[in-house]
This record gives structure tokens, sequence and C-alpha cells, in this order.
């Protein structure tokens, strides 16, 4: 009997579940209806504000929200802090999608429209459903994380085709040598798979790259592998 009881409010807890998940979503979509054409920035949450990399988000953001784009981020500090800081200053949207974690991580100051999720997935289905384009920060493994994710949504077309941007070349040689040397040459992806991707070391460069798609539809700049 107790095994069976047990069992029975498991399945009750997970059916419950489903009405948490349902809630952030519609909480998600209520809130940042509207919020188009938005840019998504992503990158490290240790990031401080004396690196240079921290520096570059807020001048990208700063620049894109001049261009009429609105900003999202994870809303967290680090890179996140940045972009939100360059949208607030630059006078648009400047959106922070929090995440609920064990340290207690709380959404930076500059996000003026924030939500806080308690699921990942969820966060991250927001992070991508309003973007134009998406600028990857220097950054470990949730970075690391976000950019296959949506690469593998653009691969399986599951999203339209928008430009993803990798910002500060040296930061991100590794990464591209070993797509190029380990992971092309043995046919687990294909070239194609990776022409979206552009190499960025200006924020002015972004700024065109993300330009140029929105209103021509035309991938411009450095393609990451050539």
């Amino acid at each position: 009997m107790v095994e069976k009881y047990e069992i029975n409010s498991l399945e009750k807890e997970e059916s419950w579940r489903l009405f948490r998940y349902i809630g952030e979503l519609v909480e998600g979509f209520d809130k940042l209806s509207g919020i188009e054409p938005a840019v998504t920035i992503y990158g490290a949450a240790v990031a401080t504000s004396d690196q240079t990399d921290y520096q570059n988000a807020k001048q990208i953001a700063y620049l894109l929200g001049k261009q009429g784009f609105n900003i999202i981020t994870g809303g967290g500090p680090g890179m996140m802090e940045a972009a939100n800081l360059g949208a607030s200053e630059a006078g648009v949207k400047s959106v922070g999608l929090n995440i609920e974690l064990p340290q207690e991580q709380k959404c930076n100051l500059y996000a003026n429209l924030n939500i806080t999720f308690n699921h990942f997935f969820v966060r991250k289905i927001m992070l991508v459903k309003y973007a134009t384009a998406f600028v990857i920060m220097p950054g470990g493994l949730g970075t690391l994380d976000e950019l296959t994710e949506v690469l593998t949504l653009i691969q399986t077309n599951k999203i339209k085709p928008f430009p993803v941007i990798l910002f500060n070349s040296k930061f991100w040689h590794g990464f591209l040598d070993w797509l190029q040397n380990s992971v092309l040459i043995t046919n687990y992806i294909s070239e194609s798979d990776l022409h979206l991707l552009r190499l960025s070391d200006q924020p002015s460069d972004v700024q065109d790259i993300v330009s140029s798609w929105y209103l021509k539809q035309a991938i411009v700049g450095r393609r990451a592998i050539d």
C-alpha cells in the first residue's frame, strides 16, 4: 500500500508540474508579445565591468538599440548586465529573462522588462522565439549550450535561419577549429550548417550584420569558417 500510494503521489506531482510549465510559457508569451524586432545577446555571467568584452556587449546593445532593436538577455550579471545596460541607455526595451538558481541569481538592475523562470527549457524558448538575430559573446557551458541549440534549431528548420554572430574571434578560434577539423571533416555536420555563423571583433560590425539581415535578408560580414 505504501508503494502504491507513493507512485500515485508522484504521478499527481508530474501532472501538476505540467501546469507550472504552461504557466511560465503563458507569462512569457503575454509579457513579450510585440517585442519584435529584438536581438538576443548571450554571454558569461561572471564577466566584470572592467573587461573589454563587457564594454563591447554594452556597446553592441546600445548600437542595436539606436537602430530600433529591443534587446533580450538571460537577465543575470556579466555580459547580460552589460547588454541590458546598453539597451537601457539606448532607450529601447531591455528584456531580462532570469532563471531561479540555487545561488539565488537576481535579475540585473538594467532590465526594464524582466521575467524570472524556474525551468531552463521555458526560458530558452523565450530567448529564441522573439529574436531577429543572435549575438554570442564569450562565455562558458551555458553560452555554448545556447549557441549549439540555436544552430540545431536552424539546422533542423525549426526556426527561420537568422544570423548567429560570434563576437571576439580570438576567443572562438579554438571552438571553430574543432568544428572544422574534427566535426566537419568527419561529416557529422555539413558546411551549410555553419553558413550563418559570422565572426566579429567590432560592435559596429555586429550592427551592420543585423541591420543588413533585417532590412535586406542578406547575410554580410566575415564568415566564421571559410
